[in-house]
């Protein structure tokens, strides 16, 4: 097909409205349409999502120059705009919906719209992302992290196989997973040295402090209460603050850990400085005691190729 110049092999993060779309060159299971006209953000958002680095394109049929394209270098410089611009719509929000939630006032549907973006800029293009959440000022470390973690546990739901609303669950409880936060005080949160022992308590009774916030809205879903109040738990046991094991530990909390531990560990903190992507995932994988190794394989696929 490719001999004759009329089917072209055009990298994913290419693919745009107007082309017509032989196949995503991924498992049937994540996109199984074939030989159709790409007109809808939906679609187009569906082969972001999917584990393939490429797609076959008809330049005959398509509505497009798929030729006409940007190159690769303004194409990184545009998702790097837009990346910038929705964080910082999204934590804009974020911030809102924090502030509500403090208040007893939070509506839950107001985080739909903040997923819904961040999901989008991921699937795009996701090494830009964790390049521009890795940017944070102390001020807004908690918002930032909290968007990165929510971006990561949906893409990483979408490959192991959740469904579209299942995903936007995980996303606000991604989103909310820290809310217990703001009851610690920053100069904790953000302190060099080592911590006393009260300000450790405080920072280790977060979940719970956030699970009692979102408890009392009346309005949050058992999976993103749970979430928010068990994702330092590990599999071993050691983790808090309930101290679960192994099959205490449901595979969306599994998840949120995986997501929440690997985004600590490439960003840079007041007391250390950023992993590389590949760093954070072997050193969380040969700890297989604590954390889920099939979603660290999963997590990792996200930023290969």
């Amino acid at each position: 097909m490719e001999a004759d110049g009329v089917v072209r092999r055009i990298p994913k993060q290419l693919v745009r409205k107007g082309m017509f779309i032989e196949s995503v060159e991924c498992p049937t299971a994540e996109f199984s349409a074939r030989r159709f006209l790409l007109d809808t953000d939906d679609t187009l958002r569906a082969i972001l999502a999917t584990s393939a680095t490429h797609a076959l394109v008809n330049a005959e049929k398509s509505k497009v120059d798929i030729d006409a394209g940007p190159s690769p270098a303004a194409q990184q410089a545009e998702e790097r705009r837009r990346t910038v611009e929705t964080v910082a719509e999204a934590k804009s929000a974020l911030r809102g919906s924090f502030d509500a939630a403090r208040m007893g006032r939070l509506e839950l549907d107001t985080l739909n719209p903040v997923a819904d973006e961040i999901s989008d800029r991921i699937d795009a293009a996701p090494d830009v992302f964790l390049k521009v959440t890795r940017l944070k000022t102390k001020d807004e470390g908690t918002y930032v992290h909290s968007l990165a973690v929510s971006a990561l546990m949906m893409r990483l739901a979408r490959s192991l196989g959740y469904g579209d609303e299942s995903v936007r669950e995980l996303g606000v409880a991604g989103l909310l997973h820290d809310v217990g936060k703001l009851m610690v005080p920053n100069a904790i949160l953000n302190k060099k040295g080592g911590l006393e022992a009260e300000e450790r308590r405080l920072i280790r009774n977060h979940p719970e402090v956030g699970y009692r916030l979102l408890k009392e809205q009346g309005n949050i879903s058992d999976t993103i209460l749970d979430i928010c109040r068990h994702h330092h738990e590990t599999l071993d046991g050691t983790g808090y603050p309930a101290g679960l094991k192994a099959d205490q530990i449901s595979p969306e909390i599994r998840l949120s850990t995986v997501c929440d531990v690997f985004e600590a560990l490439t960003s840079a903190r007041p007391y250390k400085r950023p992993w590389t992507t590949r760093d954070a995932l072997n050193w969380m994988f040969d700890r297989g005691q604590l954390f889920d190794k099939k979603m660290v394989i999963h997590l990792g696929g996200i930023f290969a190729g």
